[in-house]
């Protein structure tokens, strides 16, 4: 009996080694190859700019109060309130110590397209690096070129607050080989030139789909319902629907869309608050070709029937 219970006991322990190193393989953080980022022209500031607006930068982490004459102060401090903890901007400035300062590009774009800090750990995807994985990284280094442009802001922010098992980072890896993919959302053949610009910029830099499709039981996004709105991740709200199919822009022209990201303003002369107020600012920074290919994109997505519960 003895010696059965002790086969038992190393049998165990062997599959729990054997399960610890699957884990720890899986999980292992992944980086873009070197050669890609060396192979890349220097980043230009001036495109960079647009991408820095494009991706709501400073929505999440310029300091609250900022002076919108000055350029903006990258010091984070935002809190998100979500069901898996409070997580906390991290302050982005030029700051060598308390921000990115020393951050080379490949320190970026690592971060931006697979989510891996320069030290090697995972970030947590309340960071849309699952949206950014779609970016060129021409427009990364761009970007990194424009940051470059833009003060150093002492402070580190705090740390996020997060429970177990949420605080063990490195499960995190799981989750990227479910949900972290290059590949564009929907695949439109035959769209215009115009609708692509526009996907890039919803499902790439925009990071659209964030806030505005429901989430899958890994807290993925779920594409099957793409853009379909969903509930908030903070408070009780509801984030609306934005397909053709929506009470919300559904029957908005391509030019009242594109004239609401440029003024807030909806058709009916309402206008945009909460936290659309701040996207609308950011996207106010960028061309009327760019929110016209942006409108063009949403009136080519399927129509989709809303994803959050009707309220009661």
């Amino acid at each position: 009996m003895a010696g059965t219970v002790r086969k038992f006991a190393i049998g165990a322990a062997l599959l729990a080694v054997a399960g610890g190193a699957a884990f720890w393989f899986l999980t292992v953080p992944e980086r873009i190859p070197e050669a890609e980022i060396a192979a890349l022209a220097p980043g230009d500031a001036a495109r960079g700019e647009r991408i820095f607006y494009a991706g709501g930068c400073a929505s999440c982490h310029a300091a609250a109060q900022s002076d919108p004459v000055q350029p903006p102060r990258l010091s984070g401090g935002l809190r998100l309130v979500t069901d898996f903890g409070t997580f906390v901007a991290p302050n982005i400035s030029q700051h060598p110590t308390d921000g990115i300062g020393n951050w080379s590009l490949a320190d970026l774009a690592n971060a931006m397209q697979k989510g891996v800090s320069p030290d090697g750990r995972h970030y947590y995807p309340a960071f849309p690096y699952a949206s950014y994985a779609r970016m060129k990284l021409a427009d990364i280094a761009d970007l990194h070129a424009f940051m470059k442009t833009l003060p150093a802001v002492e402070g580190k922010a705090p740390g996020n607050e997060l429970g177990f098992p949420f605080n063990i980072s490195r499960g995190i890896g799981l989750w990227k080989l479910v949900n972290l993919s290059p590949a564009p959302v929907l695949s439109l053949p035959g769209a215009s030139e115009q609708v692509l610009a526009g996907q890039y910029l919803v499902e790439g830099p925009g990071h659209c789909g964030e806030c505005h499709t429901p989430r899958d039981v890994t807290g993925g996004i779920d594409k099957t319902q793409w853009l379909a709105g969903a509930a908030a991740a903070e408070g009780d709200g509801v984030v609306p629907n934005i397909t053709p199919q929506s009470a919300a822009i559904g029957e908005w022209s391509p030019s009242d869309i594109a004239e609401y990201l440029k003024s807030g303003f909806t058709p009916d002369f309402d206008s945009a608050g909460g936290a659309m107020a701040a996207v609308v600012k950011n996207i106010g920074h960028l061309s009327d070709d760019d929110r016209a290919a942006i409108a063009a994109y949403l009136k080519a997505v399927p129509g989709r029937a809303n994803g959050y519960p009707a309220p009661r």
